[in-house]
C-alpha cells in the first residue's frame, strides 16, 4: 500500500469536515441580552435627537426624553 501525506491526514482525522458548531442556550441567552441592551440604547439616542415638537406630538415633554435618555443601557 502506497500512503501519501493526504491519505495519512485522513487515516488521523485531520481531513475530516469540520461540523459547525451550534451556540447553546446560554450563548443564546447572551447573544439576546447584548441585542437587547443595544437596540435600547440606540432608541435612547433617536428619542433624544427629536425636536420639542416632534416630542409634543408623542406626548414627552422634553424632560421625560432626558430622564429617559441618561438611563444605563441596561435598565428597562
Amino acid at each position: 500500500m502506497n500512503t501519501t501525506l493526504t491519505s495519512k491526514c485522513s487515516l488521523a482525522g485531520a481531513a475530516a469536515p469540520r461540523r459547525a458548531r451550534r451556540a447553546g442556550p446560554i450563548a443564546m441567552l447572551l447573544l439576546d441580552l447584548v441585542s437587547t441592551w443595544l437596540l435600547r440604547a440606540r432608541e435612547r439616542r433617536a428619542l433624544h435627537g427629536l425636536d420639542d415638537g416632534m416630542l409634543k406630538d408623542i406626548g414627552l415633554t422634553r424632560a421625560d426624553v432626558e430622564f429617559e435618555a441618561h438611563k444605563p443601557f441596561w435598565r428597562n
